[in-house]
């Protein structure tokens, strides 16, 4: 049996029980450690009983064995739930504030700040890798300006519907506490995914402060994350860097014939405004983690930081953020605004095009700050992802803290047209099926009192009062149960509703103690498209939840 293996065939990787993208043998084993050790694999609980035991080994046995095609998950019977006691005690909750305003799809999420998006698609996903800006305080407890000497993570996040994002986590990248142990910060990361012998390999790089870029590496775009190198990819001591003031803000792109470039650089040398020539662009090697041949120099003009590269059909992108003294400029362009220049070849030479976006201060009104973009493709359209300052003004801080928004691209031609940044941001582009499991930290919007723990597969947490909405949910087939996974440390009860006030679609109590899941009746089967809203009466703690 030890030859037999087979893909995983679904979205939650079911018996794939050490995330290698295949079952086998491996992950029967290990299954079966599990369940003699009676500890959890979600991966492992193919019946999503909620333990590890024997009917999950068998039907990991069978699913080898090509006797079954899929997965079966038992029947959970539902629980009795008073209504009328679950209608009374939420009669007393309040639900808490957001950061965000109803029907705005902008900022993408409000638990964490997250800027310089540096985006990457891979199989009809978007993954949002930023910059986790964290409040710095001084002596007196008042909050001090983003110095960004405190960022030492990178937040992810991602959605296929670009109105619910998953929180995947903050990865711990520099410090010594970090993955990339050398490196003092972690800003501005980038990432990109390409198939080497083989195997599908996801690479992720930042810089560490503004003294080199930095790669990790990993066989998932969640991570874990590894330092392949032990030290920086770029340095001052690579050819055609040595006179870079800012060696940072890199940018990643693999071209249709598998080779990878890297653009970074940036900063304004005394007497060079309108032609700084600070930022370079390099062809990278097979493997991603080195560097294949010297730097060359973009002339862009008026250049400050944030490089950009793109292939949108057959030209080549490159885009950056405009410089503070732009004044009388023959170009067009203005004050820290995110411009692009053309070319026929990734390493150029480029033209300049035009401006794609201008200072997100000009659309939303006292939120002038750095300009940070990224550009991605997906199912055929083009999305500017960049950050404002809505949630900081929201909390009633100004400190240069940062979140996450994306408004879409359209061209004319070669042209990119001018960008306007809103806080609609995008229409939902599919649906969420509510008869498969979903993960809880999927969310479209949430109260300001939530967090969300752990690395890759997370979970939600919040008190009395905390919520979360996912938009877009299609009931066509009704609805007669619904089941969550949850925990609470003193017992809790949770009103799942299409609105946070009103009839509930269904109630569940989570019992003081240990994460479990929870089937109850539905009492009020929503039907068509409608927003799901997960309100909570104590501390809590989900996971996960479906309909059937």
């Amino acid at each position: 049996m030890g030859n037999i293996q087979q893909q995983p065939d679904n979205n939650n990787q079911k018996g794939d029980v050490n995330s290698d993208g295949k079952i086998n043998i491996f992950d029967l084993m290990s299954a079966k450690k599990n369940a003699m050790n009676g500890t959890y694999n979600k991966a492992a609980d193919v019946d999503e009983s909620g333990t590890v035991d024997a009917a999950d080994i068998k039907q990991i046995q069978d699913y080898l064995h090509g006797r079954i095609k899929k997965f079966t998950v038992v029947e959970k019977p539902a629980a009795s739930v008073d209504t009328s006691k679950m209608e009374q005690l939420f009669a007393s909750v309040g639900a808490s504030a957001s950061y965000k305003k109803e029907g705005e799809n902008n900022p993408l999420y409000t638990q964490r700040f997250g800027a310089d998006p540096g985006v990457m698609e891979y199989n009809g996903r978007v993954y949002v890798y930023m910059t986790d800006d964290t409040i710095e305080y001084d002596s007196n407890g008042q909050v001090k300006e983003n110095g960004y000497g405190l960022i030492k993570r990178i937040n992810c996040i991602s959605s296929d519907d670009m109105v619910n994002w998953t929180d995947h986590g903050a990865i711990p990248v520099a410090g010594t506490d970090g993955i990339a142990k050398f490196a003092g910060n972690s800003w501005a990361p980038c990432a990109a995914h390409k198939t080497i012998n083989g195997k599908e390999k996801f690479f992720l790089y930042f810089c560490n402060g503004g003294n080199g870029v930095c790669v990790l590496t990993a066989d998932s775009p969640t991570g874990p994350w590894s330092d392949p190198l032990g030290g920086p990819l770029v340095t001052r001591a690579v050819p055609n860097c040595g006179d870079i003031p800012w060696l940072f803000d890199p940018a990643v792109f693999v071209d249709k014939d598998g080779t990878g470039y890297l653009a970074f650089g940036g900063g304004v040398p005394d007497g060079k405004t309108a032609m700084p020539s600070t930022t370079r662009v390099v062809k990278l090697s097979d493997d991603m983690i080195h560097l294949d041949g010297t730097p060359v120099t973009i002339d862009a003009p008026y250049v400050f930081e944030d490089s950009g590269i793109n292939r949108i059909g057959n030209k080549y992108y490159y885009t950056y953020c405009s410089n503070w003294n732009t004044g009388g400029n023959q170009y067009g362009l203005s004050t820290a605004g995110i411009e692009y220049m053309v070319a026929d070849n990734p390493l150029g030479p480029y033209t300049y095009g035009g401006e794609v976006f201008k200072n997100q201060g000009n659309f939303f009104p006292g939120m002038t700050g750095n300009n940070h973009h990224s550009i991605v493709e997906l199912n055929g359209k083009l999305y500017l992802f960049y950050h404002s300052r809505p949630v900081e003004k929201a909390m009633g801080i100004d400190g240069n803290y940062r979140s996450p928004q994306v408004d879409q691209i359209t061209m004319s031609g070669d042209k990119i047209n001018a960008v306007t940044g809103t806080m609609t941001g995008i229409e939902q582009l599919k649906k969420v099926n509510p008869y498969q499991t979903n993960q809880a930290e999927m969310m479209s919007s949430q109260s300001k009192d939530i967090s969300v723990s752990g690395l890759g597969d997370t979970t939600v947490s919040g008190g009395k009062g905390s919520w979360l909405k996912v938009s877009g949910v299609d009931f066509s087939k009704g609805a007669k149960t619904m089941t969550v996974k949850a925990s609470s440390k003193s017992g809790a009860a949770l009103k799942v509703g299409t609105g946070l006030t009103g009839d509930a679609v269904a109630y569940a109590e989570i019992p003081a103690g240990g994460m479990t899941e929870i089937t109850v009746p539905v009492i009020n089967a929503p039907s068509g498209t409608k927003n799901l809203y997960f309100l909570f009466s104590g501390d809590f703690t989900i996971d996960s939840w479906s309909f059937e």
